[in-house]
């Protein structure tokens, strides 16, 4: 087995192809359900809906659909694409990383799992891609994690000291991780390595979708809308936060 192989065919010399499949959808209804319960139990659906009802009334003009078009294309542009809710670069640059190599990661994964289940002749840009999507969420993943969390930088807690609000990095870096050392166990052709890495991978992978309600992995769907929202209402008059007074929201810094 190379790197250019599909990486998981070695886990389908034990477990039949549709199980990576089902787990799949499995893991894909998880995420659904544990956002929609996390919608619920915090009631964050139902602030939107009041924050958004309140600042239509207080609105002193009414924007036209092009303006909204804009905004929201803003938004992902700033906001989603590039992370510049972030006025630390290095922090901006460790969540780009994860998040676009997050993407890859999965996407060549469920196109491995569905459309190449078992087939040794998965295309290589397939592998090479969910490889170069693992190693972009480690390096950005770690970085943030030893380098960048606010406890570890500003208040100097040791990084081995988790609390709560660590509970989506470090999953997600535990299943990154175990899903490089599956593949590199598999390269190896050590089939016992191999079968307890891959349950490894499977049991922190798990742990990374189920855990929605729980950890920061619902933000990613939060935070497009309330900065969406929050320039909506700069837009039209009803923000009660003071006037922007320059082309970012990040603070000046001094040296």
């Amino acid at each position: 087995m190379m790197i250019t192989d599909n990486p998981f065919l070695a886990a389908t010399e034990f477990l039949p192809p549709h199980f990576l499949q089902a787990y799949v959808v499995l893991m894909i209804l998880a995420v659904i359900a544990g956002t929609l319960f996390d919608l619920y139990h915090k009631r964050s659906a139902q602030f939107f809906v009041q924050q958004r009802a309140q600042s239509s009334a207080a609105a002193t003009r009414r924007l036209s659909g092009a303006e909204v078009v804009r905004i929201a294309t803003r938004t992902l542009a700033h906001d989603v694409a590039t992370f510049g809710e972030f006025c630390n670069p290095s922090r901006r640059r460790s969540h780009v990383l994860m998040f676009y190599g997050f993407v890859l990661y999965l996407v060549t994964t469920v196109v491995m799992v569905f459309g190449y289940p078992a087939d040794p002749h998965t295309p290589a840009v397939l592998p090479v891609l969910w490889n170069i999507g693992v190693v972009m969420v480690l390096i950005g993943g770690y970085w943030f994690f030893f380098f960048l969390r606010v406890n570890v930088v500003h208040d100097g807690q040791p990084p081995w000291r988790l609390v709560r609000a660590d509970l989506f990095i470090v999953s997600l870096l535990a299943s990154v991780s175990f899903a490089l050392l599956f593949e590199l166990g598999a390269m190896a052709g050590n089939p016992t390595a191999t079968r307890i890495l891959f349950g490894a991978y499977l049991f922190f992978t798990t742990l990374l979708f189920v855990s929605v309600p729980w950890s920061k992995f619902a933000h990613m769907f939060y935070k497009p809308v309330v900065a969406f929202q929050r320039s909506i209402e700069e837009a039209d008059g009803s923000s009660s936060l003071p006037a922007p007074t320059g082309d970012t929201r990040c603070p000046p810094t001094h040296t």
